[in-house]
Protein backbone atom coordinates (compact mmCIF):
# COMPACT_ATOMS: atom_id res chain seq x y z
CA UNK A 1 0.00 0.00 0.00
CA UNK A 2 2.23 2.03 1.11
CA UNK A 3 4.45 2.09 -2.84
CA UNK A 4 1.43 2.82 -4.17
CA UNK A 5 0.61 5.86 -2.59
CA UNK A 6 4.46 7.10 -3.09
CA UNK A 7 3.63 6.34 -7.21
CA UNK A 8 0.07 8.54 -6.69
CA UNK A 9 2.51 10.70 -5.37
CA UNK A 10 5.11 10.89 -7.84
CA UNK A 11 2.08 10.90 -10.47
CA UNK A 12 0.61 14.19 -9.16
CA UNK A 13 4.13 15.81 -8.60
CA UNK A 14 5.31 15.15 -12.08
CA UNK A 15 1.76 16.22 -13.31
CA UNK A 16 2.65 19.34 -11.37
CA UNK A 17 5.61 19.90 -12.45
CA UNK A 18 5.09 19.32 -16.21
CA UNK A 19 5.91 22.50 -18.92
CA UNK A 20 2.57 22.94 -19.45
CA UNK A 21 1.56 23.87 -15.91
CA UNK A 22 3.62 26.42 -15.66
CA UNK A 23 2.16 27.98 -19.35
CA UNK A 24 0.24 31.20 -19.64
CA UNK A 25 -3.39 30.82 -21.28
CA UNK A 26 -2.36 32.94 -24.34
CA UNK A 27 0.95 30.20 -24.54
CA UNK A 28 -1.26 27.30 -24.17
CA UNK A 29 -3.41 29.00 -27.42
CA UNK A 30 -0.32 29.36 -29.39
CA UNK A 31 0.65 25.96 -28.79
CA UNK A 32 -2.81 25.01 -30.19
CA UNK A 33 -2.03 27.58 -33.34
CA UNK A 34 1.23 26.01 -33.63
CA UNK A 35 -0.01 22.23 -33.93
CA UNK A 36 -1.27 21.26 -37.21
CA UNK A 37 -3.32 18.26 -35.53
CA UNK A 38 -4.75 19.98 -33.07
CA UNK A 39 -8.47 18.98 -32.39
CA UNK A 40 -9.96 22.03 -30.87
CA UNK A 41 -11.82 24.47 -32.70
CA UNK A 42 -10.19 28.16 -31.80
CA UNK A 43 -12.52 31.42 -31.80
CA UNK A 44 -11.52 34.53 -33.09
CA UNK A 45 -14.05 37.81 -32.10
CA UNK A 46 -14.03 40.03 -34.50
CA UNK A 47 -13.68 43.76 -33.33
CA UNK A 48 -13.47 41.61 -29.74
CA UNK A 49 -16.82 41.78 -28.35
CA UNK A 50 -18.52 44.89 -30.24
CA UNK A 51 -22.26 43.28 -29.79
CA UNK A 52 -21.75 43.88 -26.16
CA UNK A 53 -19.52 46.77 -25.87
CA UNK A 54 -18.20 49.44 -28.32
CA UNK A 55 -15.62 48.23 -30.46
CA UNK A 56 -12.04 47.92 -29.96
CA UNK A 57 -12.82 48.87 -26.44
CA UNK A 58 -10.95 47.27 -23.33
CA UNK A 59 -14.29 46.60 -22.08
CA UNK A 60 -15.44 44.12 -25.55
CA UNK A 61 -11.29 43.12 -25.15
CA UNK A 62 -11.87 42.12 -21.20
CA UNK A 63 -15.54 40.86 -22.12
CA UNK A 64 -14.45 38.57 -24.97
CA UNK A 65 -11.66 37.37 -22.99
CA UNK A 66 -13.64 36.18 -20.00
CA UNK A 67 -16.33 34.76 -22.51
CA UNK A 68 -13.50 32.19 -23.29
CA UNK A 69 -12.48 33.06 -27.09
CA UNK A 70 -8.51 32.09 -27.95
CA UNK A 71 -7.96 34.88 -30.32
CA UNK A 72 -9.36 38.72 -30.22
CA UNK A 73 -9.02 40.56 -33.51
CA UNK A 74 -8.07 44.34 -32.83
CA UNK A 75 -7.30 47.03 -35.68
CA UNK A 76 -4.55 49.88 -35.64
CA UNK A 77 -4.40 53.31 -36.84
CA UNK A 78 -1.88 55.95 -36.29
CA UNK A 79 -1.89 59.29 -35.02
CA UNK A 80 -0.10 62.62 -36.48
CA UNK A 81 2.63 62.25 -33.50
CA UNK A 82 3.03 58.49 -34.17
CA UNK A 83 0.85 56.84 -31.40
CA UNK A 84 -0.99 53.72 -32.01
CA UNK A 85 -4.60 53.23 -30.84
CA UNK A 86 -7.07 50.92 -31.58
CA UNK A 87 -9.69 51.57 -34.13
CA UNK A 88 -11.32 50.15 -37.21
CA UNK A 89 -11.64 53.23 -39.73
CA UNK A 90 -9.15 55.84 -40.47
CA UNK A 91 -11.49 58.31 -39.05
CA UNK A 92 -13.54 59.08 -35.64
CA UNK A 93 -16.86 59.99 -37.06
CA UNK A 94 -18.56 56.15 -36.79
CA UNK A 95 -17.46 54.93 -33.53
CA UNK A 96 -16.60 58.07 -31.62
CA UNK A 97 -17.80 61.85 -30.70
CA UNK A 98 -15.08 62.95 -32.34
CA UNK A 99 -14.64 63.82 -36.17
CA UNK A 100 -11.95 63.81 -38.96
CA UNK A 101 -8.63 61.97 -39.64
CA UNK A 102 -7.11 59.99 -37.00
CA UNK A 103 -3.45 60.88 -38.70
CA UNK A 104 -4.36 64.40 -38.67
CA UNK A 105 -4.62 64.43 -35.21
CA UNK A 106 -2.71 63.80 -31.96
CA UNK A 107 -3.26 61.22 -29.34
CA UNK A 108 -4.15 64.20 -27.05
CA UNK A 109 -6.89 65.30 -28.76
CA UNK A 110 -7.65 62.26 -29.50
CA UNK A 111 -8.31 61.23 -25.50
CA UNK A 112 -10.78 63.71 -25.16
CA UNK A 113 -13.44 62.17 -27.57
CA UNK A 114 -15.54 59.07 -26.24
CA UNK A 115 -16.47 55.74 -27.78
CA UNK A 116 -19.93 55.22 -29.34
CA UNK A 117 -21.64 52.01 -29.32
CA UNK A 118 -23.56 49.87 -31.32
CA UNK A 119 -26.57 51.74 -32.01
CA UNK A 120 -24.48 54.99 -32.02
CA UNK A 121 -24.80 56.24 -28.14
CA UNK A 122 -21.98 58.05 -26.60
CA UNK A 123 -20.15 55.88 -23.69
CA UNK A 124 -17.69 56.72 -21.24
CA UNK A 125 -14.82 54.83 -22.36
CA UNK A 126 -11.89 55.84 -24.07
CA UNK A 127 -10.02 55.37 -27.46
CA UNK A 128 -7.13 52.91 -26.18
CA UNK A 129 -3.63 52.60 -27.16
CA UNK A 130 -2.32 49.71 -28.34
CA UNK A 131 -0.16 49.53 -25.35
CA UNK A 132 -3.08 49.83 -23.09
CA UNK A 133 -4.57 46.60 -25.20
CA UNK A 134 -1.84 44.66 -25.04
CA UNK A 135 -1.45 45.40 -21.35
CA UNK A 136 -4.95 43.88 -21.02
CA UNK A 137 -4.49 40.86 -23.09
CA UNK A 138 -0.99 39.75 -21.95
CA UNK A 139 -0.65 36.22 -20.81
CA UNK A 140 -4.51 35.84 -21.47
CA UNK A 141 -4.70 35.64 -25.07
CA UNK A 142 -3.48 36.05 -28.73
CA UNK A 143 -4.23 38.99 -30.58
CA UNK A 144 -4.82 39.23 -34.45
CA UNK A 145 -3.52 42.75 -35.20
CA UNK A 146 -5.23 43.92 -38.29
CA UNK A 147 -3.61 46.21 -40.54
CA UNK A 148 -0.25 46.51 -38.34
CA UNK A 149 1.83 45.61 -41.42
CA UNK A 150 1.97 49.22 -41.86
CA UNK A 151 3.38 50.52 -38.85
CA UNK A 152 5.74 47.33 -37.75
CA UNK A 153 8.62 48.93 -37.09
CA UNK A 154 6.55 51.10 -34.34
CA UNK A 155 4.73 47.92 -33.40
CA UNK A 156 7.50 45.54 -32.48
CA UNK A 157 9.35 48.29 -29.57
CA UNK A 158 5.94 48.03 -28.22
CA UNK A 159 5.40 44.03 -27.95
CA UNK A 160 8.83 43.99 -26.89
CA UNK A 161 7.93 46.46 -24.16
CA UNK A 162 4.87 44.56 -22.88
CA UNK A 163 6.13 41.28 -23.14
CA UNK A 164 3.03 40.27 -25.93
CA UNK A 165 5.29 39.70 -29.00
CA UNK A 166 4.85 35.42 -28.77
CA UNK A 167 0.71 36.46 -28.75
CA UNK A 168 0.43 38.39 -32.07
CA UNK A 169 -1.12 37.34 -35.15
CA UNK A 170 -0.72 39.47 -38.36
CA UNK A 171 -2.18 38.60 -41.63
CA UNK A 172 -1.99 39.43 -44.88
CA UNK A 173 -1.80 38.60 -48.83
CA UNK A 174 1.91 39.33 -49.69
CA UNK A 175 4.07 36.97 -51.53
CA UNK A 176 6.04 34.75 -48.58
CA UNK A 177 9.23 35.93 -50.27
CA UNK A 178 8.18 39.35 -49.68
CA UNK A 179 6.85 38.76 -46.37
CA UNK A 180 10.49 36.94 -45.06
CA UNK A 181 12.61 40.01 -46.66
CA UNK A 182 10.03 42.36 -44.65
CA UNK A 183 9.23 40.46 -41.31
CA UNK A 184 11.53 37.40 -41.45
CA UNK A 185 13.40 38.19 -38.40
CA UNK A 186 10.29 38.53 -36.05
CA UNK A 187 8.83 35.99 -37.45
CA UNK A 188 10.33 33.15 -34.62
CA UNK A 189 7.80 35.02 -32.41
CA UNK A 190 4.99 36.74 -34.31
CA UNK A 191 3.38 34.53 -36.41
CA UNK A 192 2.36 35.55 -39.96
CA UNK A 193 -0.93 34.20 -41.47
CA UNK A 194 -1.17 34.40 -45.60
CA UNK A 195 -4.84 35.07 -46.41
CA UNK A 196 -5.64 32.96 -50.22
CA UNK A 197 -8.68 33.82 -51.82
CA UNK A 198 -9.64 30.59 -52.67
CA UNK A 199 -12.35 31.50 -56.51
CA UNK A 200 -9.89 30.60 -59.06
CA UNK A 201 -7.84 27.80 -60.36
CA UNK A 202 -4.90 29.90 -59.60
CA UNK A 203 -5.71 29.84 -56.52
CA UNK A 204 -4.62 26.36 -55.33
CA UNK A 205 -0.97 28.27 -56.91
CA UNK A 206 -0.81 30.67 -53.94
CA UNK A 207 -1.71 28.44 -51.85
CA UNK A 208 1.06 25.76 -52.38
CA UNK A 209 3.54 28.69 -52.80
CA UNK A 210 2.96 29.88 -49.73
CA UNK A 211 3.29 26.76 -48.13
CA UNK A 212 7.06 26.41 -48.94
CA UNK A 213 7.53 29.04 -46.10
CA UNK A 214 5.64 26.19 -43.78
CA UNK A 215 2.83 28.64 -41.92
CA UNK A 216 1.18 27.44 -38.98
CA UNK A 217 -2.35 28.72 -40.42
CA UNK A 218 -3.67 29.56 -43.67
CA UNK A 219 -6.91 32.32 -43.60
CA UNK A 220 -9.06 31.11 -46.28
CA UNK A 221 -11.77 33.37 -48.52
CA UNK A 222 -14.29 32.85 -51.02
CA UNK A 223 -17.50 33.80 -52.21
CA UNK A 224 -19.48 30.39 -53.21
CA UNK A 225 -18.23 27.37 -54.73
CA UNK A 226 -15.97 25.84 -52.19
CA UNK A 227 -14.08 22.76 -54.70
CA UNK A 228 -10.61 24.92 -53.99
CA UNK A 229 -11.24 25.29 -50.35
CA UNK A 230 -11.56 21.86 -50.21
CA UNK A 231 -8.17 20.66 -52.10
CA UNK A 232 -6.93 23.32 -49.90
CA UNK A 233 -8.29 21.05 -47.02
CA UNK A 234 -6.13 18.34 -47.97
CA UNK A 235 -2.95 19.93 -48.51
CA UNK A 236 -3.19 21.66 -45.47
CA UNK A 237 -3.82 18.54 -43.53
CA UNK A 238 -1.05 17.57 -40.62
CA UNK A 239 0.82 20.58 -42.14
CA UNK A 240 -1.60 23.72 -41.48
CA UNK A 241 -4.56 24.79 -39.84
CA UNK A 242 -7.34 26.38 -41.81
CA UNK A 243 -9.08 29.96 -40.42
CA UNK A 244 -12.18 31.16 -41.87
CA UNK A 245 -13.77 34.38 -41.42
CA UNK A 246 -17.76 34.33 -40.98
CA UNK A 247 -18.31 37.97 -40.83
CA UNK A 248 -20.68 37.80 -43.78
CA UNK A 249 -21.14 35.31 -46.69
CA UNK A 250 -18.61 36.54 -49.34
CA UNK A 251 -15.69 35.64 -47.29
CA UNK A 252 -17.00 32.01 -46.32
CA UNK A 253 -19.20 30.53 -49.31
CA UNK A 254 -22.37 31.71 -47.67
CA UNK A 255 -21.61 29.82 -44.27
CA UNK A 256 -21.65 33.20 -41.89
CA UNK A 257 -22.81 33.67 -38.25
CA UNK A 258 -26.42 35.00 -38.90
CA UNK A 259 -26.86 31.59 -41.33
CA UNK A 260 -25.20 29.52 -38.54
CA UNK A 261 -28.13 30.83 -35.51
CA UNK A 262 -30.66 29.58 -38.13
CA UNK A 263 -29.10 25.99 -38.93
CA UNK A 264 -25.41 25.72 -36.87
CA UNK A 265 -24.43 22.64 -37.94
CA UNK A 266 -25.26 23.40 -41.86
CA UNK A 267 -23.34 26.76 -41.14
CA UNK A 268 -20.35 26.03 -38.46
CA UNK A 269 -20.27 22.26 -38.38
CA UNK A 270 -20.01 22.38 -42.35
CA UNK A 271 -16.96 24.77 -42.35
CA UNK A 272 -15.43 22.41 -39.05
CA UNK A 273 -16.54 18.94 -40.26
CA UNK A 274 -16.14 18.96 -44.29
CA UNK A 275 -13.64 21.39 -44.81
CA UNK A 276 -11.38 21.06 -41.99
CA UNK A 277 -11.43 24.54 -40.68
CA UNK A 278 -9.86 24.91 -37.16
CA UNK A 279 -10.06 28.62 -36.77
CA UNK A 280 -12.96 30.67 -36.86
CA UNK A 281 -13.52 34.33 -36.89
CA UNK A 282 -17.06 35.31 -35.80
CA UNK A 283 -19.01 38.43 -35.02
CA UNK A 284 -21.23 36.19 -32.01
CA UNK A 285 -18.41 34.88 -29.93
CA UNK A 286 -20.32 33.28 -27.43
CA UNK A 287 -23.11 31.74 -29.56
CA UNK A 288 -19.93 30.07 -31.77
CA UNK A 289 -18.02 29.00 -27.88
CA UNK A 290 -21.39 27.71 -26.91
CA UNK A 291 -22.00 25.54 -30.12
CA UNK A 292 -18.14 23.93 -30.23
CA UNK A 293 -18.77 22.84 -26.39
CA UNK A 294 -21.47 21.28 -27.02
CA UNK A 295 -19.92 19.09 -30.02
CA UNK A 296 -16.58 18.94 -27.53
CA UNK A 297 -14.28 20.93 -29.51
CA UNK A 298 -13.98 23.83 -27.15
CA UNK A 299 -12.98 24.03 -23.59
Amino acid sequence: MKNIGLLFFVAALCVACSPKSDLTRAEQIRQDLMNPDCKRVLVASHRADWRGWPENSLPAIESAINMGVDIVELDLQMTVDSQLIIMHDSKLDRTTTGKGRICELTLDSIRTFRLKNGVNIRTRHEIPTLREALMLCKDRVLVNLDKADRYFDLVIPILEETGTTRQIIMKGRKPAAEVQALYGKYLEDVIYMPIVDMNKPESIGQFKEHQLSNPCAFELCWRDDDQYVREASVLAKGKSLLWVNCLWDTLCGGHEDDEAVKNPDANYGYLVNLLNMHIIQTDRPEYLISYLKKHNLHD
